[in-house]
């Protein structure tokens, strides 16, 4: 499972993601240089680790290399989601406070995703929001809540 990015491997993976080109380090380090002073060395040691924990692939190109990313950000994104809950000593009660942290932009994210995820789901099972989608909640938050105080016995 993927650790979390550091601080500068994330400002430098973030290029290489929203670029989605094969990038240099001299590329790199002179967007990196218009927020902060940072040396060639240090990027390119940064590039490097992040080849060797596999994040990105590199090509020799001339006298450099040109790095891309091996997966995307979402995915990097869903694999540490997934790692978070999967350490959970009560993932039903995880969810349910991760899902009340949400917005309800993040929640409309959440059902068009399960409708991709389960297309074979009837409309009224995953509601645009409303009643049925608040009495779920609440069913859910009860469930969590129960699993809660099972697990605290």
């Amino acid at each position: 499972m993927p650790r979390q990015l550091g601080e500068l491997e994330d400002a430098v993976m973030t290029r290489v993601w929203q670029w989605n080109r094969p990038v240099t380090v001299r590329e790199v380090l002179e967007d990196l240089q218009q927020e902060r002073s940072i040396a060639y060395t240090t990027v390119m040691t940064v590039m490097d680790n992040l080849h060797q924990k596999g994040w990105v692939r590199r090509e020799v190109d001339g006298r450099a290399y040109r790095y891309t990313a091996v997966s995307t950000r979402a995915a990097y994104a869903a694999a540490l989601m997934n790692e978070a809950w999967s350490r959970s000593d009560n993932p039903a009660a995880a969810l349910v406070a991760f899902f009340g942290m949400m917005s309800a932009e993040q929640r409309d994210a959440l059902r068009d995703a399960m409708r991709i995820v389960v297309p074979a789901l009837p409309q009224d099972e995953v509601p645009p929001g409303g009643e049925a989608a608040d009495e779920r909640a609440d069913e859910g938050t009860e469930a969590a809540d129960g699993a809660e105080s099972e697990a605290g016995r």
